[in-house]
């Protein structure tokens, strides 16, 4: 099996994951957790047809089944923040659920238009250095967009784990994924001027 087929049938099934867990503790009448579902859920879905109609040449690779389960596993730790929330019951006031669903569209907006940039780049120019659009500014754009995505999840549970495994995610798996991507990019030889003239995952910051 490849990569992406366990990242893809987690990220599908957290809908239903979310589902399960505001039955059992009967959250039903509870908005937050509907609108926890509705993005958490909404996200899962579009990142299965992402994957389907401009994958990412990263998750294609094969993997055995131990490591697969490894990353099904340490992509469930997200669902720690649904669980929190509808175990605890928790009940966001309408102003802060309205900023937390603006941060979550403006993120979905940012990773998939980066990376639908990216795949198409790639098919029609491929071999050459993408520096213009998305991109023109932050080298990895499309991960400042999950960032936005995941920090509107952990935000909705109200409480301090989400963020510490958001950031644990961001420090152990991604920067090092963006500072190996440089070091490949490096053999460009425009590659220096087109870093210096960028931030490496967040505007303006970093």
């Amino acid at each position: 099996m490849k990569q992406k087929n366990f990242i893809d049938m987690q990220k599908g099934l957290t809908g239903i994951a979310v589902l399960l867990m505001m039955a059992y503790y009967d959250q039903w009448g509870n908005i937050t957790a509907w609108v926890y579902l509705a993005l958490h859920g909404s996200y899962g879905l579009m990142w299965v047809l992402k994957s389907r109609i401009f994958p990412d040449q990263q998750w294609e690779k094969s993997t055995s089944l131990a490591f697969g389960l490894v990353i099904w596993a340490g992509l469930s730790l997200y669902w720690v923040a649904p669980w929190l929330l509808t175990s605890g019951d928790v009940q966001a006031p309408y102003w802060y659920l309205a900023i937390c669903m603006a941060i979550y569209i403006f993120g979905i907006f940012v990773h998939f238009t980066t990376d639908m940039q990216k795949y198409t780049s790639l098919k029609i120019n491929p071999g050459h250095l993408i520096t213009g659009g998305m991109m023109a500014r932050v080298r990895n754009l499309n991960y400042f967009g999950e960032l936005l995505i995941y920090g509107s999840f952990a935000m909705l549970a109200i409480h301090w784990m989400p963020i510490v495994i958001l950031l644990a995610w961001v420090s152990i798996i991604w920067i090092p994924k963006m500072l190996k991507k440089d070091r490949s990019l490096s053999r460009y030889p425009e590659f220096g001027a087109y870093r210096e003239r960028t931030k490496l995952f967040i505007p303006f910051i970093y």
